[in-house]
């Protein structure tokens, strides 16, 4: 296998959720900044010219940084960063898609309708007049999270999952694009502190 890697939160998902698991796969990194994942090579391992993106042992490849790590979750069930049990499972996934839906994409697109602007407008559509709102939308449903984590070490209660690794990687990005992460949410800046200190952080910060 072949990691499709680069800059960027998404990869980071996958590199983190591989070290928390002891998965090592052979980096390749793909130069975003030079628009590298648009030109025809990379487009033809994942149509939507986005990173990261696995290349199996049979030459096929998996794009979209949940259905990569729920296959590498099947393939390497020790330690479970998903579940063990199909409870576990949809409890992990059932966070993982309201962090997704609520608070990553609200804020993923307030960047690049933003400040990720000059490198956008030319690559997808873009509405720069919805940056604000959709940053505040992320800021609200971030308060919203806040409460629902009160008492627990972890998202999914004393269970480390997908679901704190992606929130993690995108909360680590916002700081460094104008989206610092509130510190009124008191739950979720200590739950932030718990995760960085994890072995992981560091082991995947280099594509």
């Amino acid at each position: 296998m072949k990691l499709y890697t680069g800059l960027g939160p998404n990869p980071r998902v996958v590199r983190m959720f591989m070290a928390e698991k002891g998965i090592e796969i052979p980096l390749q990194p793909v130069d975003l900044m030079v628009g590298e994942n648009r030109q025809a090579a990379h487009v033809a391992r994942n149509p939507s010219g986005q990173l990261p993106c696995l290349e199996l042992d049979d030459g096929s490849h998996l794009a979209e940084i949940t259905a990569i790590c729920e296959y590498l979750e099947d393939k390497h069930p020790t330690p479970p960063r998903i579940g063990a049990t199909p409870e576990e499972k949809a409890e992990t996934r059932m966070w993982v898609r309201r962090i997704d839906l609520n608070i990553i994409e609200r804020l993923a697109d307030g960047f690049r309708f933003a400040e990720g602007l000059p490198i956008f407008k030319e690559r997808i559509h873009t509405i720069p007049q919805a940056a604000d709102d959709l940053k505040a939308i992320a800021r609200e449903k971030l308060e919203w999270l806040d409460g629902l984590i009160e008492g627990r070490e972890f998202i999914a209660g004393d269970r480390f999952t997908l679901a704190d690794i992606l929130l993690f990687a995108f909360l680590e990005f916002a700081a460094t694009v104008g989206q610092p992460l509130d510190p009124r949410n008191q739950n979720l800046v200590k739950w932030y502190e718990r995760v960085a200190a994890r072995p992981s952080v560091e082991a995947s910060k280099h594509a």
